[in-house]
């Protein structure tokens, strides 16, 4: 009990604020509304609803997995999960009004963080979309 704290708040908004800032590794919401209050935690490596889901019950029976962020990176990261050993690809794709759209905004981000060839890469299509083409002799 040497390290164990106690933060004694008003209501259930400030708790969850505490919650959300300190970023548990796991929370246990022993509460009768605990899935409604669940909706509003935003970091935590792993949480446990009502009175009857140990902590434990995760680490070795209800299908997660006890290796979580600790000291505050649920901010940040997730628990490792089967999801975590999956392959993904994102796709992407714009329309010409949807450059025109960005384009200016990445040009400037890109700009800003000194990457000239993603700021042309941009800026080339932007030009032809605005040029009409020239004819090949």
């Amino acid at each position: 009990m040497s390290h164990s704290v106690a933060i004694l708040v008003k209501d259930k908004k400030e708790a969850i604020e505490v919650i959300n800032a300190y970023a548990p590794e796991h929370l246990i919401l022993a509460l009768e509304d605990a899935a409604e209050v669940a909706r509003q935690i935003a970091n935590a490596g792993s949480v446990f609803l009502g009175n009857y889901t140990p902590e434990s019950v995760g680490d070795y029976a209800s299908g997660t997995n006890h290796t979580l962020p600790t000291y505050g990176f649920a901010r940040a990261f997730s628990g490792v999960t089967l999801d975590s050993f999956q392959k993904k690809i994102t796709f992407q794709q714009l329309t010409r009004e949807g450059l025109e759209l960005l384009g200016p905004t990445v040009e400037t981000m890109a700009e800003a963080e000194e990457l000239e060839a993603h700021k042309q890469a941009v800026r080339i299509r932007l030009q032809s979309i605005s040029s009409p083409p020239t004819p090949n002799p």
